[in-house]
């Protein structure tokens, strides 16, 4: 499978490009990234000390041009750019960006008749399991019991709630019937009043270099039951973002997120 990374010379994609160079199956077709970069013309195993023939570039229809996949994990704006390629070219996408608006994912999702499309808030396998045990967790926990949910990220990342929060906070709400558009509290200030039962509540922690950590409590009267998921590197995202492009070798078009990809959405709560 060819492969193209953006966001090349960032951490994630510094990740990324590592880990499909090491990947059996998976060759690395390009790499590109935004006009400004200081790595354009560079190597794209530069930073490993390798020479791969590939260059960064921010040309993105030549680099498109006979790729299988790829793999974004940037900015919204970027990868509604890279677009309209992908469906012209007929490469499949990877989505790991957070942050889209409601159109962006209509967007996202219109091209998946096009092309095949994994979309998710979160690509490591843990945390995907993590929504599996949430699921069942919020099922048997239906009554009695006020849920919170606590993300802490690093200083850098500029949307709030994380996208994993808000995905938390939809297999939570969904589980028990609920929608989260109309059940979420997002920021408590002032004389709140008492808490009301069926919400679910958000808070965001910014600092430093946290990489990506979220608890999901669940609070009731003599006992607290916290799911916790943290992580320490960022090579979980990339190792699962690369299994999402394997699987979508054999699907021309639809849309799939990392349930899809790992086989979990065959596993009852």
């Amino acid at each position: 499978m060819k492969l193209v990374i953006t966001g090349a010379s960032g951490r994630m994609g510094r990740m990324l490009i590592e880990t499909a160079l090491n990947t059996a199956g998976v060759t690395l077709h390009g790499a590109l990234d935004s006009e400004s970069s200081a790595s354009l013309g560079k190597d794209a195993g530069e930073f490993l000390g390798k020479t791969t023939g590939v260059l960064i570039s921010h040309d993105a229809a030549a680099v498109l041009a006979g790729a299988d996949c790829v793999i974004d994990f940037t900015h919204p704006d970027a990868t509604l750019n890279y677009l309209p390629l992908c469906i012209e070219q007929g490469v499949n996408l990877v989505v790991g960006t957070t942050g889209f608006d409601e159109a962006g994912k209509a967007a996202l999702r219109q091209a998946s008749e096009s092309i095949g499309v994994v979309f998710s808030p979160n690509m490591a396998i843990g945390v995907n399991a993590t929504f599996k045990i949430l699921e069942l967790a919020a099922k048997i926990l239906n009554s009695g019991y006020d849920i919170e949910i606590i993300e802490a990220h690093h200083r850098m990342k500029v949307d709030a709630p994380s996208g994993t929060a808000l995905k938390m906070g939809e297999v939570v709400a969904n589980a028990l019937g609920r929608d989260l558009n109309e059940c979420a509290i997002y920021g408590r200030e002032g004389h709140t009043g008492v808490r009301e039962d069926t919400t679910i509540g958000f808070s965001t922690i910014r600092g430093g270099d946290i990489i990506g950590d979220h608890t999901v409590l669940f609070a009731g009267m003599g006992e607290r039951i916290e799911v916790t998921h943290k992580s320490s590197s960022r090579q979980s995202y990339a190792t699962g973002a690369v299994r999402a492009a394997l699987y979508l070798e054999t699907k021309n078009t639809g849309w799939f997120d990392m349930q899809d990809v790992l086989g979990l959405k065959d596993v009852t709560a």
